[in-house]
């Protein structure tokens, strides 16, 4: 797949607004020169500027390291509140808040045991950040070059609806073992303290089905939460730069480039973690039981107890979205990546709706 993207962008490179690398230089630009002088500058710019080209195998590699990175990292430093926040989820009479939640933790296992599914959790959203954030690049440079330019501009959002719900269907399939282990070890007392312990033993019980059972709920929580967390980002960077920013973005330090990824990334967390909450505890309370179905275990949650631990997982969330999309543009600024401005309206397109002379 990264082959034959990358060949389609070569093609027809930056084909969109958003995927091209203008006003992406920091610093006013240079009076023109003459045409075929600036050609080459330009190319040699570019090229001295980024270690690979949009769309190339390497370019879409290095995005999924900084997926694992990302991802991986993020997950792994929040054990602690997702494991309070599932056992709120599973047990909410035990475990009737956040504080509560710690306490009794801490008293049953002591410092320890809120590190309870480290190991599964740093694998699994490893493997999910890979697939994450690098099929995103693939699926939108591939879904840009079959809409072309003016509606690749005209339907972005939708774009990033679509390439962000492909993205994570392959994300979840990689995701949902780890899962299954992580949430046993963390929601069942007894059951199993490792990861080593955990998965021969529900190999034994239910066989491969215990760890792929959840991958439907899986798709149900997390494709909502990605397709929020990447529109809804890509739409509120836009609208920081616009509105908020005093200055254009060719005009401002990586740095503060940085601080508005951070921004707009805490911002998309929080609609994340309303739209995917429910889809959440029911897979929390499903990877814990044997021999439950998703619809069973909605059902008897009801409405309420569907919702709980939101506040929670708001928190958690919100924190982990802003620190993956910083971390993960900085890997980008570090490996010199492509890093596109925000879209503007194509010239042809400003041309056939009467907007320039």
């Amino acid at each position: 797949m990264f082959s034959s993207v990358a060949h389609l962008a070569r093609a027809n490179p930056f084909n969109a607004p958003h995927l091209q690398l203008v006003h992406d230089v920091s610093g006013p630009r240079s009076p023109p020169g003459p045409p075929r002088r600036s050609r080459h500058l330009a190319a040699a710019a570019v090229e001295e500027q980024y270690s690979c080209e949009y769309g190339s195998g390497r370019f879409f590699i290095l995005c999924g390291l900084g997926g694992i990175i990302s991802c991986g990292t993020t997950h792994t430093a929040l054990v602690p509140l997702d494991l309070v926040k599932c056992r709120m989820q599973v047990d909410p009479q035990k475990y009737k808040g956040i504080f509560n939640g710690f306490s009794i933790t801490l008293k049953e296992d002591g410092v320890r045991g809120l590190a309870k599914g480290w190991a599964p959790t740093l694998i699994g959203y490893s493997m999910q950040g890979l697939c994450k954030f690098g099929f995103y690049e693939v699926f939108k440079a591939l879904y840009s070059n079959i809409l072309g330019e003016e509606n690749t501009y005209l339907w972005r959002t939708s774009l990033y609806l679509a390439a962000s719900a492909s993205a994570e269907f392959f994300a979840d399939i990689a995701l949902a073992p780890m899962e299954a282990a992580k949430v046993r070890i963390q929601t069942q007392p007894g059951y199993a303290n490792t990861l080593r312990e955990a998965v021969p033993k529900m190999y034994k019980e239910e066989g491969l089905n215990a760890f792929y059972k959840g991958v439907a709920p899986l798709w149900m929580r997390q494709i909502p939460y990605t397709m929020m967390k990447f529109a809804c980002f890509e739409r509120t960077v836009e609208a920081l730069y616009k509105f908020v920013v005093p200055k254009p973005r060719s005009e401002c330090t990586k740095a503060e480039q940085l601080v508005v990824t951070f921004v707009a990334g805490y911002i998309a967390g929080v609609f994340c973690a309303i739209v995917s909450h429910p889809a959440d505890s029911v897979v929390s309370v499903l990877n814990k039981e044997k021999g439950s179905t998703a619809s069973q275990v909605l059902q008897r949650l009801g409405f309420r107890g569907v919702w709980k631990g939101l506040f929670a997982r708001i928190i958690m969330i919100g924190t982990l979205t802003a620190l993956q999309w910083f971390i993960y543009d900085s890997v980008k600024v570090y490996f010199r990546l492509p890093r596109p401005p925000p879209p503007e309206m194509p010239e042809s397109l400003k041309k056939k709706l009467g907007l320039t002379e």
